[in-house]
This record gives C-alpha cells, sequence and structure tokens, in this order.
C-alpha cells in the first residue's frame, strides 16, 4: 500500500463552477455539453460551452450518470433505489431497474456503466454488504459480486472484457474478468491507493473511475483532494491536485480534458473543475 505520493506539476487545474450542492455524476454529450447531478439539491445540472449552468432535470437524490448512445440518460439515484432514464430534453422516461436485481434487493445505486451493446452494470454502495448488478438487454440479471465494502465507480475495458471497481472503504480498485456478460470469471485487486496522513478511512476513499484512450485507470480520490492515473498493470503513474477535498467523480470531454465533480463539504458546497493534461 502506496503511504506517500508527490503530486504532479505541470497540468492545469481551472474551476468552472462553484455550487451550493456536492456535485457527482459527470458526463459530456456530443455537443460538448458537461452535466452533473447535486445529489442533496435533487437535480441534475446543464453547463454548455460558455459555463452557463441550467436544471437540466429533477430527481430525488441524483449520483452517478451516463449518456447512452441515443441521447438517453441513466441516472443512479439513491433516495429513489432505482437507476432512471431520462430523454435528451430532461424528461423522466422509466425506472430502468428499481429496489431489486435478480430476486435480491438493492439500496444505494452510486454509479454505472454500460458496454457497447447496452448491457448495464452498477453498484449498490453499502459498507460490507455492497454489490455489483448487471442488466441485460435481453432481461437477465445477476449479481457479479456481494460482500464488498461500499463498491462505488465503475468503468469497463476497451475490449468490454474487464470490469474495474472502486471498493471505497478498502482503499483499492478491484479487477474483475469477464467469462461473458454478467458472468463473472475472476477476481483480481488491481492497485491498493495512497493513504491519507491522517489515518482515517474516510480520507482516503476511491470514488469515480474514468478510462482514458491510452486504457490508463483514472480515479477520483475521496478525501485526498486528488485525481490519480494508474497504468494498466495498476502502477500508480501521476496525482493531480484538484484543489476541491472531496473529489468525487471524473469523465473525459476528450483525450485531454477532464472534467471532476465533488466539494467542500457535504451536502455542500460543490465545485466543478476542468484538468487539462497538456
Amino acid at each position: 500500500m502506496i503511504q506517500q505520493h508527490k503530486y504532479q506539476e505541470g497540468y492545469k487545474v481551472e474551476k468552472i463552477a462553484s455550487l451550493p450542492f456536492y456535485t457527482e455524476g459527470p458526463a459530456t454529450d456530443i455537443e460538448g455539453n458537461i452535466y452533473c447531478t447535486t445529489l442533496s439539491g435533487g437535480t441534475i445540472l446543464k453547463i454548455d460551452s460558455e459555463n452557463n449552468i441550467t436544471e437540466w432535470a429533477h430527481s430525488g437524490c441524483p449520483n452517478g450518470q451516463i449518456i447512452l448512445q441515443g441521447g438517453d440518460h441513466l441516472v443512479c439515484d439513491v433516495k429513489l433505489a432505482a437507476v432512471t432514464r431520462f430523454g435528451n430534453d430532461g424528461r423522466f422516461l422509466k425506472n430502468e431497474i428499481q429496489k431489486y436485481c435478480s430476486d435480491k434487493e438493492f439500496s444505494c445505486p452510486n454509479d454505472l456503466v454500460t458496454d457497447n451493446i447496452g448491457n448495464l452494470y452498477f453498484t449498490d454502495s453499502v459498507r460490507r454488504k455492497g454489490k455489483i448488478c448487471y442488466v441485460g438487454i435481453d432481461g437477465l440479471q445477476s449479481i457479479l459480486l456481494e460482500e464488498l465494502d461500499y463498491p462505488n465507480g465503475i468503468i469497463l475495458s476497451h475490449n468490454q472484457k474487464i470490469l474495474y471497481v472502486a471498493e471505497s472503504y478498502q482503499n483499492r480498485i478491484l479487477k474483475i474478468e469477464l467469462e461473458r456478460p454478467g458472468k463473472t470469471s475472476k477476481v483480481h485487486v488491481f492497485a491498493e491507493l495512497p493513504v491519507h496522513s491522517s489515518g482515517k478511512k474516510e480520507n482516503n476513499l476511491p470514488d469515480g473511475l474514468a478510462l482514458d484512450h491510452n486504457g490508463n485507470i483514472w480515479v477520483a480520490h475521496y478525501g485526498m483532494q486528488s485525481v490519480h492515473q494508474l497504468s494498466q498493470g495498476g502502477q500508480l503513474l501521476v496525482s493531480i491536485d484538484v484543489r476541491m477535498p472531496l473529489i468525487s467523480n471524473l469523465c473525459f470531454v476528450d483525450h485531454q480534458t477532464i472534467v471532476v465533480t465533488g466539494g467542500y463539504g457535504e451536502p455542500g458546497p460543490g465545485g466543478l473543475f476542468k484538468i487539462f493534461l497538456s
């Protein structure tokens, strides 16, 4: 486990919004608009290219969010215990799944990802009893893993054969090999992450994940004020100080630009940053 690390110099970090509520669920559409959720604020916000902010949709307690190829949004909502679907105009369409997956109850859907044909994976963020859930486009449901200590951010490798999941209270990233969609083959510890000097678990919780075009994994490290880049082998390559203590999530706008959500406390205030990699 890495006890100390150095922040990488030379990256430009720019604050693009101050918000009353802690933010999550960053996503970008094909027009370059940025979306984020506000959890306690109950809103999904839209930020255009000139950083104008509008309320795009409302939900109970929206968290992780992705935008599908057709423009619909899938959003994890803890208050509703559901993954919800919104149209590209912000209209609520339906609950994609709610409260039960494969006949097992879930309560805290946190983050989500779909593969290239639309099969859905999402995390149920509970201490020691957390799950990774699957909903296939054919209606098949399964629980990939159980008894995890707050599974959080989740992404798929470019070849769709590996899931990476942040297990927050173990301060590590898991690598889950898939035998086929919805079926686990092997599970490994992919990376142990840096530890906060306070020694308090709540100060070093890996949260959202993102994958760059080279297949490296980027980690939003809640409590560490950091975004980390990990190699495909799990080695820590870069740590960037985002100047916001509670980093929740991140996504790529393009190959060289990352949007980062989080805040200075919960339920707020919140912030939205960009990291420019070159």
